[in-house]
């Protein structure tokens, strides 16, 4: 389960405008790129300057394109690929909001890191914004297998409410092995991660360049891992396929390229937990909870964020509500204006009450009366009864708007649209929520409600009461 929380801390975005320059690498394009402040709620937003119109791609988990080493956005025409790294820096960073107007198709390689990005973006500031931040917040298991059970990714709840991500990757090769690295939280991100490069087979580069990738491939902006053995023929081949015959390059066996020397023992598992970070920033908000990915990559990346994002979706639209929060009406507050007893008082609780609207609860235990009848080893409480209970909410509704509350009772004058969708059962929590469908007045309440469990709907109806004066 996934739920939609408010925290108290707040949105952020930068503090002023910073500019990158550099070559995109597939397309070996010069880009100039512009970071610029964004208002709350907005954001992560890419401009294509360069195109007609100037279209912005939101980046959002809906709008990849393309997953195929590295992560495409696009809208209609209009394309951002290598996304994941600047978005990687702006999470890093705890930033939610900010305009990326670029005047090409890929953001700039750089080093190959999100280390030249948080860099800058520390260097012009980051602001707080009035708004309150958003989070994603896991509490149950969310499991993503691909078809062929190469990657897998598991969302677990993270008792800490920290943002925290584990990762192994197992390429089954003599340089690589298997590798495992570790974000605990979020803050940890700029030291431990944010410089670390991404990372390329040398078997690979003449076959990528084959397909008119890499263009802008550098040996100076990635991890070469030589598996086996080249002679020197080999690897002239090589470089003059990628455009880098003048490059001196010693190949000494298996291990890391000469160009660079690995930052960590683990640089490219802690390169594939950047990309995570990066390609799920698209979920559109940060994430509190636990990833776990085994051989990930960024199309089980993107997928998994979809999974992620569908069970949001799901669950936003079940009202969340903190039953344990001290009540407006106790027991003992409701006893005082309702005339119901034992075993017929039905509410435990109210927990709001509004201009137009009402919230109760009532927790179900096996000790109900009614269970020793309804059903004898299979406890289900009655519709009838859930409605009772629902119509004693809105008895407090009523009877919380007219002065000397004891000397009024409520009686039924109406019920329409009764539903049930699901069984009660002992250990439920039931939470009333009723809406006026007509204002008040002449001591007549017209309302709508809801019983939920766990968010979800287990019976409904509208109901019409009159408020009467009873006693002197």
């Amino acid at each position: 389960m996934i739920n939609n929380i408010r925290m108290t801390d707040k949105q952020k975005t930068l503090k002023k405008t910073l500019k990158f320059e550099g070559i995109g690498l597939h397309t070996g394009c010069i880009v100039q790129m512009e970071l610029l402040p964004a208002p709350e709620n907005h954001g992560f937003v890419f401009q294509r300057t360069d195109l007609e119109g100037e279209p912005s791609i939101p980046a959002l988990l809906k709008n990849v394109v393309s997953s195929d080493r590295g992560t495409t956005i696009g809208v209609k025409d209009a394309t951002v690929s290598i996304t994941e790294h600047l978005l990687a820096a702006l999470v890093g960073l705890k930033v939610d909001n900010a305009l990326i107007k670029l005047n090409g198709p890929e953001v700039p390689i750089l080093d190959g890191s999100a280390g030249p990005f948080v860099e800058k973006l520390e260097s012009v500031g980051i602001v707080d914004q009035e708004a309150d931040k958003q989070y994603y917040e896991i509490t149950e298991n969310i499991y993503y297998e691909d078809e062929n059970g190469n990657s897998e990714m598991l969302g677990v709840v993270e008792p800490s409410g920290e943002y925290r991500i584990t990762v192994m990757v197992d390429y089954h090769s003599p340089v690589l092995g298997t590798q495992h690295a570790s974000m605990y939280k979020i803050d940890d991100f700029k030291e431990e991660i944010a410089g670390c490069r991404t990372f390329v087979f040398l078997r690979e580069l003449e076959a990528l360049a084959d397909r008119g990738l890499i263009k802008g491939g550098d040996l100076d902006n990635a991890i070469v891992l030589v598996e086996r053995k080249y002679s020197q023929e080999e690897i002239k081949a090589i470089l003059k396929k990628i455009g880098k015959e003048d490059k001196e390059v010693k190949v000494e066996g298996l291990g890391v390229l000469n160009t660079v020397k690995l930052k960590f023992p683990n640089e490219p598992a802690r390169h594939k937990l950047l990309d995570i970070v990066g390609d799920l920033a698209l979920l559109g908000r940060p994430i509190r909870g636990h990833i776990l990915a085994a051989r990930s990559g960024h199309f089980s990346n993107v997928a998994f964020g979809k999974k992620l994002l569908a069970r949001f979706q799901e669950m936003e639209k079940k009202p969340f509500f903190d039953t344990t929060k001290k009540p407006l009406y106790d027991i003992n507050d409701i006893s005082r204006m309702l005339p119901h007893r034992y075993p017929f008082l039905l509410v435990d609780k109210i927990m709001e009450i509004s201009e137009d609207g009402i919230i109760g609860v009532k927790n179900v235990t096996m000790n109900e009366q009614f269970f020793q009848g309804h059903f004898p080893g299979n406890p289900v409480m009655p519709g009838v009864l859930q409605l009772e209970a629902l119509a004693q909410v809105g008895g407090v509704f009523a009877l919380s708007k007219v002065k000397d509350p004891e000397l009024y009772s409520t009686y039924f004058m109406k019920i329409d649209n009764v539903r049930y969708k699901k069984k009660v059962i002992p250990g439920d929590t039931l939470v009333f929520i009723l809406k006026l469908i007509s204002p008040f007045r002449r001591g007549i309440v017209h309302m709508e409600g809801k019983v939920y469990v766990n968010g979800d709907v287990v019976s409904q109806a509208e109901m019409m009461a009159q408020v009467v004066k009873d006693k002197e």
